[in-house]
């Protein structure tokens, strides 16, 4: 579905088949947990080559890389030739994978190619050039898209006032406010961020200004468009809609969390969603661009409960840090940086996880997903298919020099398991033992520790089967993604409220690439 196309604010299922799909999804991840649940630096420490069917093994170890993309992993591949025969329970799977997430690849006229970066593939040809400084590409494409659809959100809901939370440095509000002409208040918990974003706004001010000046040939400074107002402010999932709305009003003067952000001089007049007191009157629109974890659904709760708040887009990120029953406070959360707390609002339930947040999902048996499952979902499908098909595959070595690795850890620390070495730099250019030596410091061993030279070569001559298995793993990242946001497509309609999910941005340039699109009955 492309973000110009008509139906773009349409539901995408009615309740049947939000019901019927989600039965699915967890049926069909239930059975395979095993594979989801696991992580691929086990390889050797817990033999998962041998935790397949061994008709599996049969067919699949021995593939080459671009077979592994063009049989796996490409849902888009036709005429598939196999090197021999499959099981029918492998295809079942791979077919049943492919057909029950989300359709990734947007379309249409408009849609993000390479086209949109001719010629010099850091500067987008759709994106002014003062919203292109210090942007990286992705951003760039993402900002456009993303923009675009919130303005049509706007002019569908007639209000032209935006809350932008999370938004880091800014990029995303300055289009939308300098570009698109909307009135942006943008919430970010990193006050170092917010610096910068105000910063960057003054810089695109004076650009605009200097281009106004070489098209009108007047000295005189052009009165400056609206700025965006920034607040610096964590956003608790546990606090009432009533709090995050005080969170916005301290756009106008100091916020409780930390440094507020006043109106900008010569801005002498209220802006469009705003009294004369600097309160928010009811209409504006939500947006979050890759909110992390837990944020996308505490926007979406504020988006149902909020009566100010007429539409939203949500573009989540970060599934391994949705808080759940079982997983309450995963690795990464951020800690609200500004103690203590704003206090847990009394009428509100005890707590509210991430996941699920749709009474329909938390009835079904077996939709429980586990820390691993969720962060595989966060994996980039489309860019390891280029890397399967890209040469010799060099770069894919880092998977099972890290899984002998592991081996190697274990041996000497048997309490030591998965435990973090970080990204080693252009680790499959190295030999083992270089990445061995430095690996091991980073987790407290010896970096000289004697590693059998013989034990070393056979676990490296099965690099073919790391790779195959973390492919499998791979394989239900969309799965799992999928059952994620339709959990939140049901509690929106759970609430009354149908919503739409768009594949806007191109996945080979921004992953997750899935806008969840709501707008309350009547707007």
């Amino acid at each position: 579905m492309a973000a110009g196309d008509a139906e773009t604010f349409e539901p995408s299922f009615s309740a049947d088949e939000q019901k019927h799909l989600a039965t699915r999804l967890v049926s069909f991840l239930s059975q395979y947990t095993h594979l989801s649940d696991s992580y691929v630096i086990e390889f050797f420490t817990e033999d998962l080559w041998h935790t397949l069917p061994p008709s599996w093994q049969l067919v699949l170890q021995d593939l080459s890389y671009p077979q592994v993309a063009d049989l796996l992993l490409d849902a888009g591949q036709e005429n598939r030739r196999y090197p021999s025969p499959w099981p029918l329970s492998l295809l079942a799977f791979r077919a049943t994978a492919h057909a029950l997430a989300f359709p990734r690849r947007c379309g249409g006229g408009d849609s993000a190619t390479p086209d949109e970066f001719p010629g010099n593939r850091s500067q987008s040809s759709l994106l002014g050039h003062v919203f292109r400084k210090h942007v990286k590409p992705k951003k760039q494409h993402e900002i456009r898209r993303l923009g675009t659809l919130v303005k049509r959100l706007c002019d569908r809901t007639g209000c032209r006032a935006v809350v932008d939370v999370g938004s880091g440095q800014g990029h995303l509000t300055r289009f939308m406010s300098f570009g698109l002409g909307l009135s942006v208040t943008a919430v970010e918990a990193d006050w170092d961020l917010v610096t910068t974003a105000t910063r960057l706004d003054g810089q695109l001010l004076g650009a605009l200004a200097k281009d106004d000046r070489k098209k009108t040939g007047s000295c005189r400074p052009p009165r400056p468009p609206s700025s965006p107002r920034h607040v610096n402010g964590w956003v608790n999932p546990e606090a009432s809609w009533e709090a995050f709305v005080a969170q916005l009003r301290a756009a106008d003067g100091e916020s409780p969390c930390g440094p507020g952000n006043k109106r900008p001089r010569g801005s002498s007049h209220p802006e469009d969603g705003e009294d004369e007191d600097g309160d928010l009157q009811p209409g504006f629109v939500l947006t979050g661009l890759h909110a992390c974890g837990d944020l996308s659904a505490t926007l979406l709760r504020h988006f149902v409960h909020c009566p100010h708040v007429r539409g939203i887009t949500s573009v989540a990120c970060c599934y391994m840090k949705v808080s759940t029953s079982e997983d309450p406070s995963p690795p990464g959360l951020v800690d609200p940086p500004f103690p203590p707390s704003p206090p847990r609002d009394p009428a509100l339930p005890l707590r509210r996880f991430g996941y699920p947040m749709s009474r329909l999902v938390a009835a079904l048996p077996g939709h429980r997903l586990s820390y691993k499952a969720r962060e595989g979902a966060c994996h980039a499908v489309e860019d390891y298919v280029r890397r399967l098909r890209d040469g010799d595959g060099g770069p894919l070595r880092t998977h099972c020099y890290r899984a002998a690795l592991e081996a190697f850890i274990r041996d000497a620390r048997p309490d030591l398991r998965r435990a973090g070495i970080q990204t080693v730099k252009k680790a499959h250019l190295l030999a083992f033992a270089e990445y061995a030596r430095l690996g091991l410091a980073r987790v407290g061993l010896p970096p000289d520790l004697p590693l059998d030279p013989r034990r070393v070569a056979a676990m490296l001559e099965q690099q073919g089967r790391v790779v195959v298995y973390f492919s499998l793993n791979l394989l239900l990242a969309p799965v799992v993604e999928t059952l994620v946001l339709l959990d939140r497509i049901v509690y929106l309609q759970e609430n009354g409220v149908h919503s739409r999910l768009v594949p806007l941005f191109d996945p080979n340039l921004s992953p997750r690439n899935l806008v969840l699109v709501a707008v309350k009955p009547g707007g």
